[in-house]
């Protein structure tokens, strides 16, 4: 089967970042589906991996953690799906990513896709999903009735884009997105924010400026070490910060006086450890899949970058680098 992968962790600058490569299809076993995969989209976790992790000599690291496609086969532990479902997932960390024509994942971290989206708008969606999904309702413990005012820092990228539709239609919260680009502040009003400031400015007095004292809820999506001097100080008493990047180092112990909890989210951990709800992902996925086909939220690809090939997704991670992308990059077909 067709693939991309790498050999050595190098620049997205250099030829050899992906390489076209052709690897056996796998065999499904167990609870895995093997998926014929059709569209896919590019996560930041994608350009981290890559730099970050070596693979073992000779062989190839093959990235990408978010799938729409069809079940090939299937294990014999699985009753989830059969043959022939149109189904959409991210994937576990731990195990070879969707940047190939064929796919093994666990059927607990799957569900079928929306039947109202194409394979491209569907792809720009699952792991950013899940990862808002699961700071809102699992770390901040939000729900329909939870009300106060949530600010979401870096909101235009792939998990601020589902997270404002998510809080805006599952909560009662007045959502502040922070952008600072034109195209990026009318990106994020158009999703629903109440309110769009500046991260490159001062956020506090922002707020202050729009009648805010203080935010209940932080959602710290990047470069959280730049702004955790501002976020501990708009903060209110009691609040509750998350972030889902990987600052170099994080003193929380400002956080201390107003007694705000803090969280990490991190979408691969119920797939990591085998967690004893991990089918979680398949319900919340679920969900996103019917309020979609419902009409409550809507796709956020943004960049089309065509065939999944080696250099396409060179272009992809070479955006994503830049820190300049808004909503997500997809491609399709092989």
């Amino acid at each position: 089967m067709k693939a991309i992968g790498y050999q050595k962790s190098l620049p997205i600058s250099d030829p050899s970042a992906l390489l076209d490569i052709e690897l056996p299809v796998p065999v499904a076993s167990g609870q895995d589906i093997l998926v014929k995969i059709e569209a896919i989209s590019v996560n930041p976790v994608d350009t981290k991996i890559r730099v970050r992790v070596t693979p073992p000599e000779n062989q190839h690291q093959v990235l990408g953690w978010d799938a729409v496609g069809t079940v090939e086969s299937v294990g014999d532990q699985v009753s989830l799906f059969k043959v022939g479902d149109k189904v959409w997932y991210a994937g576990a960390i731990d195990r070879s990513g969707s940047n190939a024509e064929y796919h093994l994942v666990d059927q607990r971290i799957v569900s079928k896709a929306p039947q109202s989206l194409s394979d491209v708008e569907a792809a720009a969606l699952p792991l950013t999903s899940i990862t808002a999904w699961e700071l809102l309702f699992d770390r901040f413990n939000l729900d329909i009735n939870s009300s106060g005012t949530l600010l979401i820092i870096g909101a235009a990228g792939g998990v601020g884009s589902i997270m404002i539709q998510l809080a805006k239609k599952l909560t009662k919260l007045k959502v502040i997105a922070t952008a600072s680009r034109a195209q990026t502040k009318e990106w994020v009003s158009d999703l629903g924010a109440d309110l769009v400031i500046d991260h490159h400015k001062s956020l506090p007095e922002q707020l202050k400026a729009a009648g805010l004292q203080s935010v209940d809820y932080v959602a710290s999506l990047t470069n959280t070490a730049d702004h955790l001097a501002d976020i501990i100080e708009a903060i209110a008493p009691q609040g509750k910060m998350a972030l889902i990047d990987d600052p170099a180092a994080l003193d929380i112990m400002p956080f201390k006086r107003k007694s705000v909890s803090v969280h990490w989210e991190l979408m691969f951990t119920r797939s990591l450890f085998q967690t004893e709800d991990m089918i979680a992902q398949h319900q919340l996925l679920s969900k996103v899949a019917q309020m979609i086909d419902e009409g409550i939220l809507k796709t956020t690809v943004a960049s089309d970058y065509g065939t999944i090939n080696a250099s396409n997704l060179i272009a992809a991670h070479t955006l994503l680098e830049s820190g300049k992308s808004k909503g997500k990059i997809v491609l399709a077909g092989f």
